[in-house]
């Protein structure tokens, strides 16, 4: 069953730091078999609705979005990030 990344930047600290993080990120999902659904901020945000900055990937599985957050070139995106950014990381199963 796919599955769904949505990946949230509660702050930003650093924007240099972000930046390495995105140059070394999106070639590390898409690596683990990732393809990216929509990122940036939102058009809109209602009720409780946060206005951050919003990354959301389509994988196979829970398990490769799992595998993908634990491979090498995103443990490398992470340290280039540091405390650059705090963030919510979620997965979660598509429905059928």
């Amino acid at each position: 069953m796919v599955a769904y990344w949505i990946n949230t930047f509660t702050a930003i600290h650093d924007e240099e730091r972000l930046a390495a993080y995105v140059e070394l990120a999106g070639p590390a999902m898409r690596a683990a078999g990732g393809t990216f659904l929509a990122r940036g901020n939102p058009a809109h945000a209602f009720e409780a609705g946060t206005t951050e900055r919003t990354t959301l990937i389509r994988f196979e599985s829970v398990d490769a979005a799992v595998a993908a957050y634990h491979s090498a070139g995103y443990q490398a995106a992470l340290e280039a990030l540091g405390d650059g950014a705090e963030r919510e990381i979620r997965v979660i199963d598509g429905i059928e």
